[in-house]
């Protein structure tokens, strides 16, 4: 029986979709792509339950003004109606605690119980006892978290995680751009795409363009305003429109990509009955960050309580 305390409303982490009026913006990952054999095999579960559809996006390089044709004949995967519709349909098969935020890991016999803060709640609570903890949270927290587990966090400790402004905007008329996607190079933003290009979503024009992860780190602490006008002005300049949008919003992920991957699938104590997954694993692939990698992660770490 598993018990899953998420502290945001919602579960997905970084598979984030802000929901507007206007509709959805996939703000945190934009699609993802299948090379292992075990995650292919669940691609096409998925899709056959009609979670996920392919996205057939024009992709580009941007460059000093040139565009190229980019990205080649790999198949890119989107969930519908937006990225974190995949998260609410697994999440229907556990008992998620949503809105409550695990504040520590402490010992109780050969059990653990965790300390759980709820905005609802003026004070900590405690749960548990539990048999076994799984830590799924980026390198930094997860090494806070698991202090109890000295050996872990010194692991956890290792992996550096950049951070990502990301911008939502939305205008009246279409753009008329010859791509749906784009990398962008020698600008603040690093990539660029028409939301609405991805199957089943509202209609309309509108884009999500991600800052590079230097630019991120540079203007980590900047105002929100300040950072959602010098990336629109970077939109603007690497589209070549000057158009105003109708909607502008902005979100910073502080802790999006991991520089060096940790080795290897996940962290395990067998005595402790305790550990950690996540994207910030190689997991057996090249880089890190991906949707695959969160998946290869917690199968192997899953496999290991087991």
């Amino acid at each position: 029986r598993v018990t899953v305390y998420e502290k945001n409303p919602a579960s997905g982490g970084r598979m984030h979709t802000r929901e507007t009026e206007l509709g959805g913006f996939d703000v945190g990952a934009q699609y993802f792509t299948a090379r292992s054999a075990a995650f292919k095999k669940q691609v096409m579960a998925w899709r056959q339950a009609g979670w996920l559809a392919r996205w057939d996006g024009r992709l580009a390089k941007l460059e000093a003004g040139r565009m190229q044709k980019a990205g080649g004949n790999r198949q890119r995967w989107v969930a519908v109606p937006g990225m974190d519709a995949l998260c609410r349909q697994l999440a229907q098969e556990v008992d998620v605690r949503r809105e409550q935020r695990v504040m520590a890991i402490e010992g109780h016999g050969d059990a653990w119980l965790l300390k759980v803060q709820a905005d609802s709640v003026p004070i900590a609570a405690s749960a548990g006892p539990f048999d076994a903890v799984i830590v799924a949270l980026p390198a930094p927290q997860a090494a806070s978290l698991l202090q109890i587990a000295p050996a872990l966090a010194q692991q956890a400790a290792k992996v550096h995680l950049a951070p990502c402004w990301a911008l939502a905007l939305a205008f009246q008329e279409t753009l008329d751009l010859p791509y749906d996607g784009a990398w962008v190079h020698g600008s603040r933003l690093g990539w660029i795409a028409r939301d609405t290009s991805k199957p089943q979503r509202r209609p309309g024009e509108h884009w999500v363009a991600q800052a590079t992860p230097g630019w991120s780190s540079e203007h980590l602490e900047d105002a929100p305003e300040r950072a959602r006008d010098k990336l629109l002005k970077a939109f603007q300049e690497a589209t070549g429109r000057a158009v105003q949008p109708v909607y502008a919003a902005i979100h910073c992920w502080r802790f999006a990509q991991a520089e060096r991957p940790l080795a290897g699938a996940c962290l395990w104590q067998a005595k402790l009955r305790i550990g950690a997954c996540g994207d910030w694993f190689a997991a057996g692939l090249e880089g890190s960050g991906r949707v695959e990698n969160a998946w290869l992660s917690g199968l192997a770490l899953a496999e290991q309580v087991a």
